[in-house]
């Protein structure tokens, strides 16, 4: 039986509980508050629709709608979309805001705030004019909101905690009532301790589809937030004050190798969707295919104004979606293209010792430390293959491998694997692509090839020695003597 139908079912066995007034007394008003203690017994919470968890860091398969109008549904790279009952022609949901400790990738967690159990929250689905009742219930140690980021709705609702409603303090539920009024991404997040609670890992996405199931359509549907934390290595709490310097990109709160691969049937049509709430931008790059932006912030892309691109930039608070047809077989990497944001465990002091000589060092180092590996003499590739002494809950900076070695990527990465012969509703990773003969690059082992020849360069006209001399500063004098 799933989640939606045990509501139902207990739904309609408790008779007793809050009523509708209880809530909110007219729709547009601002959110409702009433407290948990006051919920106590199962016929007190017979009006409030259960409240899922979900804590396993593996993409849970598409949520499809048992009523109302039809629509492809989305799936949540390593995330799940939360079920909802309809009651007196509302769709329902309930959020917990609560503490999480969330797997960034196998070796590493981190203890993290979210919603129902995992930071993101879990994506809400529903459809272009539905009416939507949000309970959200706090579990923080501290007062939060939510705000409906990119959603038209009544002021009341916009969730800016002091500007719009009271602070949902802990122990409180508070009610959101709306009506979606057009299709598109969208998230939510606090406005409420906004710096702390994002930084701890707040946030989810909110997926509204096209009343029309024939518009927009498409095979498959992909999902997921763009989010960074800065966790000192061997330790679990993001540090809440960072700016810039931030260690882990990720996508869903997870780092390569721990991102799921985004599963594609030959032939789909696809659409990738996600949101940004780092504190930079991201021009996210997909290999072996051209895509067209089809839907932005502000709705969907009208087609006369798309464009083929490869890469496509997401700026802070926005959310951007791509299309295309997945007609070329093969494993595709897409990945955000600043470089040090396919990276885990930066160190923003780590010194470049590329071209120096570390044989001396290194011998008198091993008289004291047995086992000492120089490390960055010849680039930092060797970083992915070797097994390196880390501290405790602490992920390396190049990691994961393919069927040919080491990938040498972190952070915000993962894999498009086109496949034939998949069923429409199987995401199971295929493994990984068999190439056919001839067709993968290979070492060259036939005559020497003929080396080209090279050009001096041009003489600068710059002598190559020129006799500089310091003169100490006079005391007493405000300038230098010559």
């Amino acid at each position: 039986m799933s989640t939606q139908d045990e509501t139902k079912k207990k739904t309609a066995a408790n008779s007793g509980g809050l009523s509708r007034r209880n809530f909110l007394g007219a729709t547009g008003a601002a959110a409702a508050v009433v407290t948990t203690e006051a919920l106590s017994g199962r016929s007190a919470y017979a009006n409030v629709p259960e409240a899922p968890i979900q804590t396993s860091p593996s993409m849970q398969p598409p949520l499809f709608p048992k009523e109302g109008p039809e629509y492809q549904p989305v799936v949540t790279l390593n995330s799940w979309t939360l079920p909802w009952r309809m009651k007196d022609g509302w769709k329902e949901f309930h959020l917990v805001a609560e503490p999480v400790v969330r797997e960034l990738s196998p070796g590493m967690k981190g203890h993290l705030w979210g919603y129902n159990g995992q930071s993101p929250g879990p994506t809400l689905e529903a459809v272009e004019g539905d009416k939507v009742r949000i309970f959200v219930t706090n579990r923080l140690p501290e007062h939060t909101t939510i705000h409906w980021h990119g959603f038209i709705l009544p002021n009341g609702m916009d969730g800016v905690g002091g500007l719009n409603q009271p602070q949902i303090k802990p122990g409180q539920t508070f009610v959101y009532e709306f009506v979606l009024t057009r299709s598109g991404t969208f998230m939510y997040h606090p406005h409420a301790d906004e710096m702390v609670q994002m930084a701890m890992g707040m946030m989810g996405m909110f997926v509204v589809h096209p009343k029309d199931p024939s518009f927009m359509r498409v095979d498959r549907d992909f999902l997921f937030m763009l989010n960074a934390f800065d966790i000192v290595p061997g330790t679990y709490v993001p540090k809440i004050n960072t700016m810039t310097d931030f260690n882990l990109w990720c996508w869903n709160s997870r780092v390569f190798p721990g991102i799921d691969h985004i599963v594609c049937r030959k032939d789909d049509r696809v659409r990738i969707r996600f949101g940004n709430l780092t504190m930079t931008n991201h021009p996210i790059h997909m290999h072996g295919y051209h895509f067209e932006v089809t839907c932005t912030d502000g709705g969907w892309t009208r087609p006369e104004a798309r464009w083929p691109e490869v890469t496509v930039d997401c700026a802070v608070g926005q959310m951007r979606a791509f299309e295309f047809d997945a007609v070329n077989l093969g494993d595709w990497a897409i990945h955000c293209h600043k470089s040090h944001h396919t990276m885990n465990a930066m160190g923003h002091d780590v010194k470049t010792y590329i071209g120096v000589d570390k044989r001396d060092i290194t011998r008198k180092i091993r008289t004291l430390v047995d086992g000492y590996m120089p490390m960055g003499t010849a680039g930092m590739a060797d970083m992915g293959e070797m097994e390196m002494p880390l501290p405790d809950n602490t992920l390396p900076m190049m990691t994961g491998f393919g069927q040919f070695g080491p990938i040498e990527m972190g952070g915000m990465f993962s894999v498009v694997k086109v496949r034939e012969g998949l069923d429409r509703n199987d995401y199971k990773d295929p493994g990984w692509y068999q190439h056919p003969p001839g067709t993968v690059s290979y070492e060259w082992k036939g005559e020497s090839l003929a080396e080209a020849p090279r050009t001096e360069q041009a003489p600068s006209g710059v002598p190559t020695q020129i006799e500089v001399q310091a003169v100490k500063p006079t005391h007493g004098s405000g300038h230098s003597g010559h």
